[in-house]
Formats: C-alpha cells, sequence, structure tokens
C-alpha cells in the first residue's frame, strides 16, 4: 500500500488554483464545492511540530471535489501529466465507476487536466473519458492524446480567478 510520504500527495499547484477559484466562485455566489479529503491514518508524528510525516491511505477515495453550481450536482477530479497525453492508470476504476453512478443521479462529473509541458488546463466531461475508457477496456490505447481533447473546454484563467472552470462546464451544458 502506497503512503502519504512516498507518493508525493502533499498538495498540488491545480489543486491550490481550483480551491482559489472555488472560494471566488462561492463569494460570487456561483457555486458551491469543497475538497473531499483523502482519509489516511498517521503513522509517524513529528512530536515538535506535531506534523504528520507518514501516513498510509485508510480506503480509496471518489473524486477531489463535489458541490453544486446553480443547483446542478457536480463532482470533478483534478489530474495533472507532463506529457501530451494522459495515462488513463491516472483514473481509478472506483474513480470512473463513482462518475458514472453520480451522472445516473442527474449530476454532472468530470475531469480538470492540467497538461504541463502544453500550459493548458482542459475541461474533460464524463461522456469524453467513457470514450476512453471503453477504448481501453476493449484493448486499445491506454490513455489518450491532448488532441483527442475538445478544443472548446479549454479552461481560461479569467480576472481573479485561475481555473474558471464554469465557463468550460456552461459550454458543456450548450452542447450536449
Amino acid at each position: 500500500m502506497g503512503t502519504w510520504k512516498t507518493r508525493g500527495l502533499r498538495g498540488s499547484a491545480l489543486e491550490e488554483y481550483i480551491n482559489y477559484s472555488n472560494e471566488k466562485y462561492r463569494e460570487a455566489g456561483l457555486a458551491l464545492i469543497q475538497k473531499i479529503p483523502t482519509p489516511i491514518t498517521p503513522i509517524d508524528i513529528d512530536k515538535s511540530t506535531r506534523h504528520i510525516t507518514l501516513a498510509y491511505f485508510d480506503k480509496k477515495s471518489t473524486v477531489d471535489y463535489i458541490g453544486a453550481v446553480q443547483g446542478l450536482p457536480v463532482c470533478f477530479d483534478a489530474k495533472e501529466c507532463a506529457a501530451e497525453s494522459f495515462s488513463l492508470a491516472n483514473v481509478h476504476e472506483h474513480q470512473f465507476k463513482f462518475m458514472c453512478e453520480f451522472e445516473k443521479q442527474g449530476g454532472i462529473a468530470f475531469l480538470i487536466i492540467f497538461f504541463k509541458s502544453l500550459d493548458k488546463i482542459m475541461y474533460v466531461p464524463l461522456s469524453d473519458l467513457r470514450v476512453f475508457m471503453d477504448r481501453m477496456y476493449a484493448g486499445g490505447k491506454k490513455s489518450f492524446k491532448f488532441e483527442e481533447l475538445n478544443l472548446e473546454y479549454e479552461i481560461p484563467k479569467k480576472g481573479d480567478i485561475i481555473v474558471h472552470y464554469l465557463e468550460s462546464l456552461s459550454l458543456y451544458l450548450l452542447d450536449r
């Protein structure tokens, strides 16, 4: 089992930007989205600082964020990749299943992926992710390229909202 220390899961720039954007959305009354903490069990605690230095994950988490946008339930996961292609190994089966079940209940599920090498952040709706996952399950590619995404769903930076994903969500809702 992986640990918090060895897996380097001590926060990411993307999540910090999303958290900031979510706070701005909340202040403006546009959305109420919360970060879902991953449950951990501490193993080592630095007694002088009372910081956890080593821990293990209690159970599989679902997605990173969940909430509501103007009355519409949403859930999403934030992912980063260094290359111009995204490995589907980064989407765990239990996460994909949760997102599918969430949409069956009338919600909207999606990924926000930061392609570091391109310095682009993309909104990837579950419907697109499902195409890539189905292709993989059928024995096809275990990744997808940036070019395979709907480039209209690139997430812009607007004013002080760094990851303004509500625009891409709105465009997706108009498209479907």
